[in-house]
């Protein structure tokens, strides 16, 4: 088993986004949307050493096309792992990775991770238990992500819950 790692901050974060965001939508052509998820999105606060990063493409013709780009540039393809029609492709790179997810457009897991990294950059302490709670889970799978992932999914139903009730507050 493999170590599940989580690293502190690293202000280099925000723009290793913006080059590597340059560098994905030069290899998968026209993107619907790019976006810094994940908690290397949220300012402050540790997380696993790869950048997560949502692109949207326009067709699933586009996908293919990607797939095949992606793949000449180093980047491995791990199929729909979630089922939820979200491409997912990993590349090791220094000093931290990538993990890529390809949708298209109104998917709704793409959107569930943008609604909980809005509803976590507005609400710090949240966010800070967040974190808290990732560096006790990776300690206590002791590398066995499928023990780690599902421990962690209540938290995150549970702030998906708030963030849709609190989007759909009257302003």
């Amino acid at each position: 088993m493999r170590a599940i790692r989580i690293v502190d901050y690293d202000p280099v974060w925000p723009d290793l986004f913006r080059h590597r965001s340059e560098a994905i939508a030069a290899l998968c052509g026209h993107l619907a949307d790019i976006q810094h998820v994940g908690r290397t999105a949220l300012p402050g606060l540790c997380a696993k050493p790869k950048l997560d990063i949502d692109a949207v493409l326009h067709t699933r013709t586009m996908r293919l096309m990607a797939t095949e780009r992606l793949r000449q540039d180093g980047y491995a393809s791990r199929g729909d792992p979630y089922c939820d029609d979200r491409w997912t492709f990993t590349k090791n790179e220094t000093p931290y990775g990538t993990r890529l997810y390809l949708s298209l457009p109104g998917n709704p897991a793409h959107r569930d991770r943008l609604l909980f990294r809005d509803y976590l950059r507005s609400h710090p302490r949240t966010a800070e238990r967040y974190g808290a709670l990732k560096r006790k889970l990776a300690s206590e799978a002791n590398g066995c992500w499928e023990r780690y992932t599902p421990l962690k999914s209540d938290f995150v139903a549970e702030i998906l819950r708030h963030a849709r009730t609190e989007r759909e507050k009257p302003s």
